[in-house]
This record gives structure tokens, C-alpha cells and sequence, in this order.
């Protein structure tokens, strides 16, 4: 049975609470990554995503510049530990619906990321693909109405509606020619 250890990607980038969302953005962006873990000290405390910066953070008007990781980011991440089976951190990814998890040691100190890439690229790959359906399948999202934005947009419009523009686009489109 192969242990998260084995298959982690150590080494990785955190960030503290106070760090700005400009400077996580910017460390994602030269990292190539979409998710810094967040600690105090060694100490895991959250995790922050390019999807919170922009959905809780740009969505909202929040200024990149001065707003602190801590006002968007995930508190208590799942997370899994380096002697963990790497089925056992799988079926963590699946029943949460995520790509990757902060790996902690005995003493729960950050030690690294298992993301499903390494799953993929460093076993046989059959948890992988397993994982990968698992976290695929469609939730139903939440409609807030946190913004200007999420009017129809969010599917809000009913069907009769959307038949009625297919109509007057198709009614105009025949009087043009």
C-alpha cells in the first residue's frame, strides 16, 4: 500500500493570514499553481484559492492590494497525513470534491501537497481516475444572489422565456433577409 509520502509534492509555498489577495495571486501566477496553503508558522490554518480570491474576493469589490488572505480563504481544509494511504487521501478528495490536500505531519505541521496529479503520475493510476469521476460529478451550485451578476445568469431564467427570445431572434434573422 503506497503511503502519501511517497507520491506528495514537498517543498510547496504557504502564505500567512495577513498576506495580501494581490500577493497570493501573484505567488499563484509565478508558481503555476491554484491553491497556496495558508499557516502560522508551520501551522496549517487555511488554504486560499485562485477561485476565493476572485469569487469572494474581486466579485465582492475587495481591494486586492490591501485585503488580507484571511477575509476569503478556507478555514479548516480537509487534509490528509504523509503516512496515509494514498486510497485513504483519495477517498478524502472524493467525498469533498477536491484536487488536492495539504499533507501534515505527526505533529501537524504543513509538509507538503498531495494533488491528484501526483496520484496520477506517481501510481498506477487507477485512484486517480476513480478520484477524478468522483469529484467530477456535477453538484448543484449555490445561488447566493451575493451580486449584480447572478440574476439569469445562473440559469434563473425559465424555459417559456428562453423559447420566446429563440423566437424573436429567429422572427428577427428572417425579416433581414
Amino acid at each position: 500500500m503506497t503511503q502519501v509520502a511517497e507520491v506528495m509534492t514537498r517543498g510547496v509555498r504557504s502564505m500567512s493570514p495577513d498576506d495580501t489577495l494581490q500577493f497570493a495571486a501573484q505567488a499563484m501566477e509565478e508558481l503555476d499553481v491554484g491553491v497556496i496553503p495558508v499557516c502560522e508558522g508551520e501551522r496549517l490554518v487555511g488554504v486560499v484559492t485562485d477561485r476565493d480570491i476572485t469569487v469572494r474576493g474581486v466579485a465582492q469589490g475587495l481591494p486586492a492590494d490591501s485585503t488580507p488572505i484571511r477575509e476569503v480563504m478556507s478555514e479548516d481544509p480537509e487534509v490528509c497525513f504523509e503516512d496515509d494511504s494514498v486510497e485513504e487521501a483519495a477517498e478524502k478528495m472524493q467525498a469533498a470534491q477536491i484536487r488536492r490536500l495539504p499533507v501534515l505531519d505527526e505533529d501537524e505541521n504543513l509538509v507538503g501537497i498531495l494533488a491528484l496529479g501526483d496520484i496520477a503520475a506517481k501510481t498506477d493510476g487507477q485512484d486517480a481516475a476513480e478520484t477524478l469521476s468522483e469529484i467530477s460529478e456535477p453538484a448543484a451550485p449555490a445561488r447566493a444572489g451575493l451580486s449584480a451578476a447572478s440574476g439569469t445568469a445562473g440559469g434563473g431564467a425559465d424555459e417559456d422565456a428562453d423559447k420566446s427570445a429563440g423566437s424573436s431572434r429567429r422572427s428577427n434573422l428572417e425579416e433581414m433577409q
